[in-house]
Order: C-alpha cells, then sequence, then structure tokens
C-alpha cells in the first residue's frame, strides 16, 4: 500500500517525497516549500490540458476509422483532403531555421553512435556512458565480423590465427582513414615524433608521414618512445595504444596492443520504452539512477567467474601535443534523458481527483530538477560543458502536442530558476501524425530542438494502427520495402536539414536490433550516415566501436552538403500517406501461420519478461534463436500486426490462440536456464504474462494509438501484487 504525503490538493508518495526532499533538491539552491507549491501549480495547470491532447488523437482516430469503413475503395487525393479538413494534416509553416544557444559539440558538431540503455540498470547504463571509446581488436575479435572458418575460431584462449586477422583488418581501417604517404600501416615498424610531425618507420626502412598531416593531434609518453598516438578523422579520435611489452604488443612489429577508437558520442538514458516502472517505488529507482548518472556517481559491481567487478565511471583522457599543450577528451558520452511521452500515468503523484498523475509531466520535473545539480558542477564530471539539459521525448503526436512539451519544459525552468532554453529537445519522430508534420513539429521547438530521428518499429505500429480499419497490412519483412517508409526516412533528414540541423543538432536512425549480427550490421548500417544522418542507434558499446567505422568512411557533413546542394525542399507527404494494405491478399495458409508464429513468439518472449521479471529491454531470442534486442516498440508492431489481421479475418481467433499457446512452449523452453523464469505452458490461465500478451492481440484494436504500455503496466501491477513485492 503506498502511502501519501498532501501537497496542497494532490499527493505525493512519500518514496518519491522523501527522495526529492532529501536527495535531489539539496545541492541546487531550491527552497522545499517552493518547490512543491510550484509543483502543485504546475500539475493542476498542465494535467487537463494533458488529457484534452489525449482526447483529440482519439476524435482523430474515430474519424479515421469512419472515413475507412465508408471508403473501401481507397482514393488518395480524397484522402489527403480529408486529412486536412479533420486537422490531423495541417498547414506547413513557413520556411525557419532552428535557432539554439549552448549545444554541446557533441551534438551540433560531432557524427557518431548513440547508445540507448535502460536508466534503472545501472550496470547497462555505466557501461553506455563508458562507451566513449572502444577497443577495436575487442571488437573484431569477438563478433562475426571475421569469420571463424580456415583456423579463426573465437572460442577457448587467444588464437593468433584470429588475432592476426584482426590486426590486419585494423590496418586497414587506419590506411582507409588516417594514410601515409607512402606505404601501408601494416608495414609500421616504429611510431615516433619528428620535429613536430608524426613520423613512421615501414619495414623496408623508409620513413614516412600521414598524407594530411592536420590528423596528428597529440600522443601520450615520450617523443621518441610514444605509448599512444592521437589522431582524428571527421571528428572522431583514433588512440594506436602502444607496449611491446604487452601480450599483443609484443607480437607486432610495431609494438602496437590495440587501436581504441572514439565510439558513441552520445547516450540516451532511458526512461521509457526500455524500463518497467509501474508505481511509485519504480520512479524513484528511476530517478535516483539518473541522479548518479549526471553526478558520475553511480557504480555497480558484479559477478564474473571468481571475480567481483566494480563498474565506475572513465576518467578522462590526457594527451600532450608537439608544442607543450595538453589536450583533454571526455572519458565518457554526452547524457540525454529520455521522458515517457504523454499517454501514460502512474501512482506516484496523485492528481486532486485522486486519478494517477500524467508522467511525462513527472519525468520533464524531476529529470530536469536532478540534472540541475550538473549545471552547477555537483558531481565528479560534468555532462554539459554548454549549460543544457538534453531530454528526449517519444510518442507525440503533431506540433499541438509538441507545442504543449515546449511551455511545459519553459514552467519547469522557471520553477527550476533555469535560463530559458536551458531544457533542449529531441523530438522523436516515431509517429505518423509527427512524420506528416515534421516541420511543423521543429517550428514549435525551434529553440530547443537538438534531435530528430526515425524509427521503423513504432513508426509501423502507428501506421498499422491509423489505418488498422482499411484492410490487412504486409507481412512485417514486406513493410520494409514499402513506399510510405523509404519516404518517411527521406523526409526526416530532408526536413531536418531544411530547418538549420547541419553543424546545430543531431538527425538520427533508428536501432540496429540484432547484437550478435555485427558483420550484417557492418555491411548495412553504413546507409544511415550515407543517407545524412550524423547519428544512430546501436545495441551495445561493442557495435558502437564497429557502426562508428562509418562515420570514418563517409563524413556525414560532406555528405548534408550534398544533400542541401540537390535541394531539400520536396514534399513527401504524398508518398508518405501510401498506405501499406495488402489489396488482394493471397498469402498461403503456411505463410499466414509462418507470420502468426513469428510474431507471437517474439511478443511472448519479450512480454514474460517485462511483466514477470521487471525487464524492459534484453536479448530475447527470436523463432529461430537469434537473439533480437526488444523493447516496447517491437512489441507494438508485433501485436499489432497480428490484432490486424485478426481484424480482417486473415486467421481467426482460435488460430491466433492455438499460436500463442504453442509459441508460449517455445518461449519456457528457451529460457529453460533461467531459475527466475516462470513457465506460461501448461497453466495458461494462471500466467499474468500469457494472459497479457492476450490482452495485446485480441484488445489490440482498441489500445490508444496501438500502445503496449496501458496493459504491460496493468499486468505488470497485477503480478508484483500477486508476488506479494508491490508496495
Amino acid at each position: 500500500m503506498t502511502n501519501y504525503v498532501n501537497v496542497g490538493s494532490i499527493k505525493v508518495a512519500e518514496e518519491l517525497y522523501n527522495f526529492v526532499n532529501r536527495e535531489a533538491l539539496p545541492e541546487t539552491g531550491l527552497d522545499i516549500e517552493q518547490f512543491w507549491n510550484d509543483f502543485e501549480k504546475l500539475l493542476l495547470d498542465f494535467t487537463p490540458r494533458n488529457r484534452a491532447l489525449l482526447e483529440k488523437r482519439d476524435q482523430l482516430q474515430d474519424q479515421i476509422d469512419a472515413w475507412h469503413k465508408e471508403n473501401k475503395a481507397f482514393d488518395p487525393g480524397k484522402y489527403k483532403a480529408f486529412l486536412e479538413d479533420i486537422g490531423y494534416l495541417e498547414p506547413e509553416v513557413e520556411n525557419f531555421k532552428v535557432d539554439l544557444q549552448n549545444v554541446d559539440d557533441e551534438i551540433s558538431q560531432i557524427a557518431g553512435p548513440q547508445l540507448v540503455v535502460p536508466i534503472n540498470n545501472a550496470r547497462y547504463a555505466i557501461n553506455a556512458a563508458n562507451a566513449r571509446w572502444g577497443s577495436l581488436y575487442d571488437a573484431f575479435y569477438g563478433t562475426d565480423v571475421i569469420s571463424e572458418e580456415d583456423g579463426a575460431e573465437k572460442s577457448g584462449a587467444y588464437n593468433p590465427v584470429r588475432g592476426n586477422i584482426v590486426i590486419e583488418k585494423s590496418r586497414e581501417f587506419l590506411d582507409a582513414s588516417v594514410p601515409l604517404t607512402s606505404g601501408s600501416h601494416k608495414d609500421a615498424t616504429k611510431y615516433g615524433i619528428e620535429n613536430g610531425k608524426l613520423a613512421i618507420v615501414l619495414s623496408n626502412g623508409e620513413t614516412v608521414g600521414l598524407k594530411e598531416e592536420d590528423k596528428f593531434i597529440g600522443f601520450q609518453g615520450e617523443e621518441s618512445e610514444p605509448s599512444s598516438i592521437l589522431l582524428k578523422n571527421n571528428g572522431l579520435h583514433i588512440d594506436i595504444q602502444i607496449d611491446p611489452h604487452h601480450p599483443i604488443g609484443k607480437t607486432d612489429n610495431a609494438g602496437v596492443k590495440d587501436i581504441i577508437i572514439e565510439s558513441a558520442i552520445t547516450s540516451i538514458m532511458d526512461c521509457e520504452d526500455s524500463v518497467t516502472a509501474v508505481d511509485a517505488e519504480d520512479k524513484v529507482d528511476v530517478y535516483r539512477n539518473w541522479k548518479g548518472l549526471i553526478r558520475g556517481e553511480l557504480s555497480t559491481s558484479f559477478k564474473k567467474g571468481d571475480r567481483t567487478i566494480e563498474r565506475t565511471f572513465n576518467e578522462d583522457r590526457i594527451y600532450k601535443t608537439t608544442d607543450g599543450e595538453e589536450v583533454t577528451l571526455s572519458g565518457r558520452v554526452l547524457m540525454l534523458v529520455r521522458n515517457v511521452g504523454h499517454l501514460m500515468v502512474n501512482n506516484a503523484v496523485l492528481n486532486e481527483d485522486g486519478t494517477d498523475a500524467y508522467e511525462g509531466i513527472l519525468d520533464a520535473v524531476f529529470t530536469s530538477l536532478v540534472a540541475k545539480h550538473n549545471l552547477l558542477g555537483k558531481g565528479k564530471y560534468i555532462n554539459s560543458k554548454k549549460g543544457s539539459i538534453y531530454i528526449v521525448k517519444p510518442k507525440m503526436h503533431g506540433s499541438e502536442e509538441v507545442k504543449f512539451t515546449n511551455e511545459l519544459f519553459a514552467r519547469v525552468e522557471d520553477m527550476l530558476d533555469l535560463e530559458r532554453n536551458t531544457l533542449k529537445v529531441g523530438v522523436m519522430d516515431e509517429e505518423r501524425r509527427t512524420s506528416l508534420n515534421l516541420k511543423n513539429c521543429i517550428h514549435a521547438v525551434k529553440e530547443r530542438a537538438i534531435f530528430i530521428n526515425t524509427g521503423f518499429l513504432d513508426r509501423t505500429g502507428d501506421e498499422i494502427h491509423t489505418s488498422m480499419e482499411l484492410g490487412p497490412m504486409l507481412r512485417k519483412v514486406d513493410m520494409k520495402n514499402a513506399t510510405w517508409l523509404s519516404s518517411y526516412e527521406k523526409n526526416n533528414v530532408s526536413i531536418g536539414l531544411r530547418a538549420g540541423f547541419k553543424n546545430e543538432a543531431q538527425i538520427g536512425k533508428g536501432m540496429w536490433a540484432m547484437p550478435d549480427k555485427m558483420e550484417d550490421m557492418v555491411r548495412e548500417k553504413i546507409g544511415h550516415p550515407k543517407a545524412g544522418a550524423n547519428t544512430a542507434w546501436v545495441p551495445s558499446p561493442t557495435a558502437a566501436t564497429l557502426h562508428a567505422l562509418h562515420y570514418h568512411e563517409i563524413n556525414v557533413s560532406d555528405v548534408q552538403d550534398e544533400l542541401i546542394a540537390k535541394g531539400t525542399d520536396k514534399d513527401y507527404r504524398d508518398d508518405i500517406l501510401q498506405i501499406p494494405v495488402e489489396q488482394s491478399p493471397a498469402w498461403t495458409k503456411e505463410e499466414i501461420q509462418a507470420e502468426l508464429d513469428n510474431n507471437a513468439q517474439t511478443m511472448l518472449g519479450y512480454v514474460v519478461r517485462w511483466v514477470e521479471q521487471g525487464v524492459g529491454c534484453s536479448k530475447v531470442p527470436d523463432i529461430n534463436d537469434v537473439g533480437l534486442m526488444e523493447d516496447r516498440a517491437t512489441l507494438r508492431i508485433s501485436s499489432q500486426m497480428i490484432a490486424n489481421w485478426l481484424h480482417h479475418g486473415i486467421c481467426s481467433e482460435e488460430q491466433v490462440m492455438e499460436t500463442l499457446k504453442r509459441m508460449a512452449q517455445v518461449v519456457d523452453k528457451q529460457n529453460a536456464g533461467d531459475e527466475l523464469y516462470r513457465n506460461m505452458a501448461p497453466n495458461f490461465e494462471e500466467s499474468v504474462a500469457f494472459q497479457a500478451a492476450c490482452d495485446l492481440v485480441f484488445k489490440g484494436t482498441e489500445q490508444p494509438n496501438g500502445y503496449t504500455e496501458p496493459i504491460l503496466q496493468k499486468r505488470r501491477i497485477e503480478f508484483k501484487k500477486k508476488i506479494g513485492v508491490t508496495n
């Protein structure tokens, strides 16, 4: 039972109230009584506005559903006119440029990978914070980027055959990124500094330099015997580490023991899709971890074999220049925090009518309050050198909702005594109404907008739900080749560049969801920088190191210049409005069942961990036992796909239920080694997780915009009560 403290006309859970008073407010210069008075007023003012925005979503969806029922013979022109009439498609604002101040270089200047991690998992979060630098040797050696054929296995002790391939590939990377005036880094026998320049002795006795001398930045050690050579290409640093006594270095002609490359530049510490925070206790855990992260004081320990490993934050990296100066580089990423969207509520605070408060409003206040510590120099490290707080805001629908966020942030700034536009916002382009009105959405926060991105999964889930009544949708594999999707991806870059994002803000692309398929990622994800995106999501620090190679190969600034020169004023909205419906379904029984199996298994594998273990993001084996990085976005598309086919008679309720029960047994077997796991089969009625999955499908058409959170939260709370751990 949650205990509450009265704060005027609202109630605040005792856990949250105590955390704020004892841990969050101290050292901020804010008065406790004034803070809570201001918070009550803010909640009273913004709650009805939030509610009205959600009601408008429902009204628009009802109108779209009705139109599709009456217009089965789809006419694109009439459909577009209808969307304009109801206000779903907004009149476009005049051209403009974002007007940003105090944006860190990691966002405005440096193109590179971005991690997204659950903020309540201390180990993952610290790993993400430390992912600014990664070993290229480890990334090559430990992944499938290098084949295990012909004696190059990675199992067991160090394999010199595989190691030699790693070193060769790493030298190829150096030749491509920081080439020599002649010869190859493969032939290097010594790295040193002569007359203020990098000098490399080759195996033929020749001494050469870099083709572009300004790529040499600094070093560690002595000029004649450096222990580290710092280079820079396309804004990213490369650290050649030299130690002829190291087990690897002593086998290398130049004594190189590793090549460390700047990897993840930014990381989103996530309070949303990858987190299971369903009550006051959970929210306090989230906010407490954010405080530890933003102050650089969070630590965690874990067992690895017989050893206990303590995980803390990396220190900065310091190098010397040839003219006697020092170069200090951050050892950590720039952290952004992703708040919850406008939809969800949480019992951490109760409104004056006793209903749960909107979680997005709570996040705006409390994550900003915690981040103020860093602005005041509290803690071990400074996150933003420019004095900004970076908040990613997901799941907003159209410019009205973005404007609401802008005004909410302004109110929070006043409440926390922060300068206007200290709170920057990342606008996630993952809802259809936002995609179609992206220019207007950015305009609504043109003094805050430091980030836009695309995301196939959430965006597809909304695509399916919005047009649910029109007909059965394409299979998931075919959806990736649909016109609307490619146009959506191009539109995001085009609108961002037109709004002046170049050298000001991030244009991002979505997650690579297969953390074990790094060879495929290296081959395919280069498409993101080639498209003009200066960041893209990766599932792990190792993936960040490998994806960083793409930004060495592709100069995103040059790509953006080319796109701007060609013109960024193409209107993609007609193509985005091409609904991915299957006009004449001719799938075989086998194809239908395969699609159901695939979606059901993925869904169950994620839901069972979310509901019964409180794990919001993890590597879940798919139907072929390939590990996929799953969060609520993947769940949204899977559940909506089945709900859509069921709604249109492609499959029956009996078939779907049989599929769910059969796939539950598959998931049970896949989790057989997990001591905490509770089987769903054969007692399906007693399994809270299985019932949650059923709700997601059989009640899928009635879920607001196809979101999975309401059902997951309800079932997670039910499960916590069932096992007696809820407060």
